[in-house]
Formats: C-alpha cells, sequence, structure tokens
C-alpha cells in the first residue's frame, strides 16, 4: 500500500486495553500514512482500565507501530491525558525522537497550534475522579454491548449504531458540556495569540472557526478510536478531519473472536513494554 504523506498526523483517545478500542482499525490507518511529526494527544493507553486485564495482541500491534515510527527518528510529542495520567510523572522525559508533555505549542506555518488533551476543563475529573473512573467502566460495557449488537446488524447486511453517541447526542447537558468545553479552550487560546487549539478529550471530532469579541481561532478535536474513529491532518497548509468510515480504502474489521487476550498485571504489560523499547533500540541494556 502506498502510503500517504502527512505533516502533522493528531491522534487521542484510543484507549488501549479497553473492549471499545478499535485497534485493528487504527493500525490500518496508521500503516496507511507517512506522518513528519506525530501528536498523540491523550488517553492512547488507558491505565484506568488495566484492572481487568485486558490486552489483545492488537493493541500491542499499535504499541509496536508506534514505536517503529520513534525507532525511525520521526517526531512524536506523547500529551498525557487523564486516563494515562499515570505518565504525567514522567513529563519533559525524551527519548530519541519521543518526548513526554502535557501540552506542547508548535509553529505552523508561521501560526501557533496549541495542543493539549482537555481534561482540565472537565470538573468532575477535578472534584471527583471516582465518579469519573465509575462512568468510564460504565460507558465500557456499553461499548461491549454495542459490539454484539453490531455484530448482529452486519450479518443482518444493516450498517453499524453508536448506541453510546445516541445517549450522549440526546442528553441536553451531554451537549452543554461539549459547547462549553469547546467554547472555554478557544477564548483561552485566543487571550494567549493562538492560531489554533487542538483538543481530544470529548470524544467529538471537529474543526470550526470560533470568535470572540478579542479575535478568532480555530477549534481542533481529533476524535476518538473507540466511536467515531477519527484522527486530525495538517498538510499543504490544511487541516482535514480523517474518518475510517469515510476512507473507501479501508476495510472495517471485526475483532477476531479467536484473538488471545493474555491476562497481565499492570506491572508485567509495562514490563512488555519496556522490552518493546529494547527490542526497537531505544533503550539499551546496561
Amino acid at each position: 500500500m502506498k502510503k500517504r504523506p502527512v505533516d502533522i498526523v493528531v491522534i487521542s483517545d484510543v484507549h488501549l486495553g479497553t473492549y471499545g478500542c478499535h485497534a485493528n482499525e487504527l493500525l490500518q490507518y496508521l500503516k496507511s500514512i507517512a506522518p513528519k511529526e506525530v501528536i498523540l494527544n491523550g488517553d492512547i493507553i488507558d491505565i484506568w482500565q488495566f484492572s481487568k486485564r485486558y490486552w489483545p495482541k492488537s493493541h500491542m500491534k499499535v504499541v509496536k507501530y508506534l514505536m517503529g515510527w520513534i525507532a525511525k527518528g520521526i517526531k512524536v510529542h506523547y500529551i498525557t491525558g487523564n486516563h494515562d495520567e499515570m505518565l504525567r510523572k514522567f513529563t519533559g522525559f525524551q527519548m530519541g525522537s519521543l518526548n513526554i508533555v502535557n501540552k506542547v505549542v508548535l509553529p505552523v506555518h508561521g501560526k501557533k497550534a496549541w495542543f493539549f488533551h482537555g481534561d482540565v476543563f472537565d470538573v468532575t475529573m477535578q472534584h471527583s475522579k471516582w465518579v469519573a473512573k465509575l462512568g468510564a467502566k460504565g460507558y465500557d460495557f456499553l461499548i461491549l454491548l454495542n459490539r454484539g449488537i453490531n455484530f448482529i446488524s452486519k450479518q443482518l447486511g444493516l450498517g453499524p449504531i453508536s448506541m453510546s453517541k445516541k445517549i450522549k447526542n440526546g442528553v441536553k447537558s451531554a451537549v452543554k458540556f461539549i459547547n462549553n468545553f469547546e467554547t472555554t479552550a478557544s477564548e483561552i487560546a485566543i487571550e494567549n495569540g493562538y492560531e489554533y487549539v487542538v483538543c481530544g478529550h470529548i470524544h467529538q471530532p471537529e474543526i470550526r472557526k470560533i470568535s470572540t469579541d478579542k479575535g478568532e481561532v480555530t477549534y481542533l478535536n481529533s476524535g476518538d478510536w473507540i466511536e467515531n474513529l477519527t484522527a486530525l491532518e495538517y498538510n499543504h497548509g490544511q487541516w482535514e478531519l480523517y474518518s475510517f468510515y469515510n476512507d473507501k480504502g479501508m476495510q472495517i474489521q471485526l475483532e477476531d473472536p479467536h484473538e488471545d487476550h493474555p491476562v497481565l498485571e499492570r506491572a508485567e504489560l509495562f514490563q512488555s513494554l519496556l522490552d518493546e523499547f529494547r527490542t526497537s533500540g531505544l533503550v539499551k541494556l546496561k
């Protein structure tokens, strides 16, 4: 497959380690592009959910592919999110072309782009983290149930449906939260003189200009790889929202029911990831 050149790709909310993650589809997408710079904008690995010990081979393949990019010298910014907040202990860490940060400002053709995950605006995260974690478990169960329904739907020749998206879009408070999130991020960006503000967190892919009495900014959200299967791409001086579902060159794959799901304790998983870094030559044994 010929790879599409992309100046910058932004991926967020992959949630590796959960039943809802579309790792096979993401891997297909990663193999289809040749990026110069990569922004992993939070919640790539879902550390919150490790307790249920779910880590399929397809999820490790995604990690290996990203490490392959790093080994080739492709610049990768790993911006921490709330589900992978454990990595915030390593903010400022650099290894080869990889760096771990809480936020980053990059020049994009003479304009300043501000990248951060966005959980800082989530009141639930700030004051009642246990509520957010409980909600994450319920959301993951809903996604798992949705997978079963979509399997039956496909057998009947029908298209995929998203129960969680329908519920989310039908709840006024959820719509209000999304609007407030986008407005708050944009207002702060305008005050700081940024032309672009790029977030994740709310699983709502978007590109739109937002204006206030103090100026204008382009707000972008990369969406997620749970429901929307989207990413942001910057190429030839223009931002575009990539959708896996709208890419006719891609084939939607259902998870292989026979795929091995190894049981890994948290320490074992991190050891496995470290072994992959060593295999890639990114970490050298003493």
